[in-house]
């Protein structure tokens, strides 16, 4: 998988999730800075950190880590399986 599918599914995955439940297009620019901070974080607990950040700051709404860190899991796992067939 290459960065740009890798992209594709994080941001379909970042749509459904939608914390606050103001349907899936209403993230974009949440969704944006959570995908930069995908291809710099590396442990599901700091991007688990950035979303909430992301999140708290746009929306003004503290969202607990523990909600966090099951998107985090799966957007790392996304980040991992394209490594992974980069690297064959």
């Amino acid at each position: 998988m290459q960065t740009m599918e890798m992209n594709k599914k994080a941001v379909s995955l970042l749509k459904k999730w939608d914390p606050f439940e103001e349907g899936e297009y209403a993230y974009g620019a949440e969704i944006a800075a959570i995908v930069t901070e995908l291809h710099r974080v590396d442990h599901p607990v700091d991007l688990a950190k950035c979303i909430r950040d992301i999140y708290e700051h746009t929306h003004e709404i503290w969202i607990p880590l523990e909600n966090c860190m099951e998107i985090s899991y799966k957007l790392i796992a996304i980040k991992y399986e394209a490594k992974s067939i980069v690297q064959y």
